[in-house]
């Protein structure tokens, strides 16, 4: 099943601004803040209840054991963050399980995007001025918060725009 109109728009609202200051934070301080994860789950829990069937409920909410397992792997390997595991998980119940394809997909095309131009805007003088104290200028790392928020608001708009 694919995530429907009704759902997206649901989530959107309340999604969109952690997503955002998610982003914000992993680029200034290159970390996710717990509070922003467990405010997304707070939406999930609370917001889920009225845009989700009853039956699909506690399928999603599995959504975030599963990831969450999956991230904590990749986090022991050294491929991600804890942050971006966490974030991961807590996201996770928002994406219907008919969408994981296009949702990897987008993922993939959001976070090469994301790199190209995160990498572009340090360069910019400007851009560096108006932002000195960014630690993902100068970190080795990329601030993966910003592909994976990016990539939960992008789902959701499309979401809310073409679901079904």
């Amino acid at each position: 099943m694919a995530i429907t109109s009704l759902s997206a728009w649901w989530f959107l609202p309340f999604v969109l601004p952690i997503c955002i200051w998610v982003a914000w934070s992993d680029m200034k301080f290159m970390k996710i803040p717990n509070k922003a994860v467990a405010a997304l789950m707070v939406v999930f829990v609370t917001v889920g209840l009225a845009a989700l069937p009853l039956a699909e409920y506690p399928w999603r909410a599995l959504h975030f054991v599963v990831v969450l397992a999956i991230g904590f792997a990749m986090n022991m390997a050294g491929a991600l963050g804890a942050g971006d595991a966490k974030f991961a998980a807590a996201a996770a119940p928002f994406v219907a399980l008919g969408d994981l394809q296009l949702m990897l997909y987008l993922f993939s095309a959001v976070l090469l995007a994301a790199v190209a131009t995160h990498r572009i805007f340090r360069r910019i003088p400007a851009v560096r001025a108006a932002t000195p104290d960014w630690a993902s200028w100068t970190h080795r790392k990329f601030p993966m918060g910003l592909a994976l928020g990016a990539s939960l608001a992008f789902y959701l708009i499309a979401g809310a725009i073409y679901g079904a």
